[in-house]
């Protein structure tokens, strides 16, 4: 199976792209609409690849990030959605969007996507709620490991949920805290436990 696929843009249609890699071999790589628009020709690209494997073809589908490649992957696990569909529904909505779509039961935003009738709308909230807000938490943990990088902001984070752990709050319950908290990366250890306790009283 090909993971990625690494080269240059040499040719551009509707609905796929051909990326030449550096050792002459074209690859025809299918992609959301919303990220093929992105692209130009001589671009140098790479580009993370599903391989799909059928009877009478076998096709790649690219991604130029791993939240886009994700999304298409949870969204084959269910029935009655397979790559076309999956890659239409990617080049018409975002993949927070479609997260908070379906988190929020929105079943009207859903069934405006390509492909997607009332009945399977309401398959994807059944089967996918659970998996998305896995997925929404490791993807922030990730964003909020980065935005607290570098060695002045992770002292004044860990300090102040320390403290607050100390005041019997749980990890769990303080990382979503402190990531709602505006500039949190930059805000010393008081002011980060002053602003944390606010929204912890409001709950």
């Amino acid at each position: 199976m090909i993971g990625s696929v690494r080269g240059t843009v040499a040719y551009q249609a509707a609905e796929y792209c051909l990326i030449e890699t550096a050792g002459g071999v074209g690859y025809r790589v299918f992609m959301p609409v919303s990220q093929m628009r992105t692209l130009s020709m001589g671009q140098e690209i790479r580009v993370l690849t599903y391989t799909s494997v059928r009877e009478d073809a076998i096709q790649l589908y690219g991604f130029l990030t791993q939240q886009y490649y994700d999304l298409f992957a949870l969204l084959l696990n269910v029935s009655g959605i397979g790559p076309k569909v999956a890659i239409g529904i990617l080049g018409a909505v975002r993949p927070e969007d479609f997260y908070l779509a379906v988190q929020s039961r929105d079943l009207k935003m859903l069934t405006k996507l390509p492909g997607i009738g009332k009945k399977t709308a309401e398959r994807m909230v059944l089967e996918l709620k659970d998996k998305i807000g896995t997925l929404e938490s490791e993807e922030n943990d990730r964003e909020f490991a980065a935005a607290v990088s570098g060695e002045g902001k992770l002292e004044a984070i860990n300090e102040a949920m320390a403290a607050l752990v100390a005041l019997g709050y749980s990890n769990s319950e303080i990382l979503p805290v402190l990531r709602k908290i505006p500039d949190y990366a930059t805000l010393k250890r008081d002011e980060l436990i002053r602003r944390a306790l606010q929204i912890f009283a409001k709950r």
